[in-house]
This record gives C-alpha cells, structure tokens and sequence, in this order.
C-alpha cells in the first residue's frame, strides 16, 4: 500500500538508508496489529483505530465539521453575495438567472465547484493535523475497497515516488492529486446542488423577456446562504470520514511514514 507523502509532514530518511518515498514494514510484522506498529503510532501522535463509531467521532463529523461547515460556508457565500449583488445597477446589469453578466445559474454551478475544492483542502490540512495530534481516532472498522478505481481514490496501491520529498514535483504532483479528487467530489454534488437551486429561484423570480428577474436584495443573499450551508453539510462529513478512515488503514498496514515529521 503507497501513500503520497504529505510535504507538510516531511519525513526523515530511515535507518535502512531507503529514501523516505518509500514504505516500509519491518521484518516479521503483518498489516494486523503489533506491538512496535502501536508504539510508532504513539510517537508520531495518532490513536488507535476504533472498531465502531464512537461518540466523539458522530460529534466531530457531523457537528463540529457539518454543521460547523453549514454556518460558516453560508456565512461566507451570503457576504460574497451581499457584495456581488447588492449595489448592481438594475438598468445596466439586471440580476438574471441565465442571462448574462449577473447570472445566478452560473454562480450557482462555480459555488459548487470551488466550494468543494476548497473544503477538500482544508478538511485535508485540519483532519489529518487532528488525527496526528491525537485529537480524534481514526476509523478502523471500514474494509478496504477492492474496486481499482475506488482504490485508486482512496491513495492506495499508489507507486512509490521517485522524486524528493518537498521538492517542486513533490508539492506539485500532491496537489495536483488532491484537486483530481476535489474535482470529482464536485462532479457528485453537482446534480444535486444545482439542480434544485434553480427550481428554488424560479419560485422567487419574476419571469419576464424568456428569463427570471430578481432584486439586488435579498433573494440573491439569501439563495447563496442556502446553498453555500446546504452544500457544506453534505459535502463536509464524508470528506472528514475519508480521512479518518485513511488514516486507519495507514496505521493497519503499518504505512510508517504516515503523518512522520
């Protein structure tokens, strides 16, 4: 099993004189459980992977980053909103649906997009720093997939890198892996994001001239505090549970260079 190394926890270069890309099991250990697999795992700050869900990981998913994420997503889209839409001119650039300038089609559709890369990356950042400092457990009841591509998603069977750790290529090829996923994450909220926000802004638009019409204020603001929210609470939780569960099976299969500084 390879893990592309995260450049923010930059590992030191083993005893063995192997560079520090590549994963390594000592001899005699198995991906089950042993006790040197414990101990690493006790250095290097993370906990032992639960075998059910337990109630500080429902709290940490689904309350503190759900609807964490519900409050401060909404937040953000209504002042970005506020300050797109609230002083336009309603002669020179009306607020339309699809018509172009000021189209909330096409806002709606960018809003998904960047909102789940961005909330991948920072759930990626704080989670795995979390996990590292032992703040919450990682999940070890889930069973790796078998899919290829599922496994291809989830960072396993990855090739071992051949480049240094923290180079240009290294940061590079990292975030050009995240954002892949991001991108495919948004691919799947999409339809049900989008779709339905449309449907809400016909109820709150005046059709006119073929297109919908709306006010600088409020439906605008208050239509991006809604999906923006709506859209961090869906999105978030199982972001936060792919890695709590990553980092489980790292630590199962003894991945030695998982969050290592």
């Amino acid at each position: 099993m390879k893990w592309a190394i995260n450049p923010f926890f930059k590992p030191k270069k083993g005893q063995d004189g192997l560079p520090p890309d590549v994963e390594r099991t000592p001899a005699g250990s198995s991906s089950d459980e042993s006790p040197s697999s414990s101990i690493r795992q006790n250095e290097r700050g993370f906990k032992k992977p639960t075998e059910r869900f337990t109630a500080y990981q429902l709290l940490y998913i689904f309350i503190l980053d759900g609807i964490g994420a519900f409050i401060v997503s909404g937040g953000i889209n209504f002042a970005i909103a506020y300050g797109m839409y609230s002083h336009q001119d309603p002669i020179r650039k009306p607020i339309r649906l699809f018509g172009y300038p000021e189209t909330l089609a096409g806002d709606a559709g960018v809003t998904v997009i960047v909102q789940c890369v961005i909330t991948w990356y920072i759930e990626l950042i704080f989670v795995n720093w979390d996990l590292k400092k032992g703040s919450v457990r990682p999940i070890g009841f889930i069973p790796e997939p078998k899919n290829r591509i599922v496994r291809w998603f989830m960072f396993l069977d990855r090739p071992a890198q051949t480049y240094e750790v923290g180079s240009f290529k290294h940061w590079f090829w990292f975030f050009a892996s995240q954002f892949a996923r991001s991108v495919l994450i948004s691919a799947f909220w999409f339809p049900f994001i989008w779709g339905p926000s449309i449907g809400f802004l016909t109820i709150h638009g005046t059709f006119r001239d073929g297109d919908w019409y709306f006010d600088r204020v409020w439906t605008p603001q208050v239509f991006k505090l809604l999906q923006g929210g709506i859209l961090g609470l869906l999105s978030t939780p199982p972001m936060v549970i792919f890695w709590l569960t990553r980092c489980g099976w790292a630590l199962k299969n003894n991945e030695v260079h998982y969050g290592e500084l």
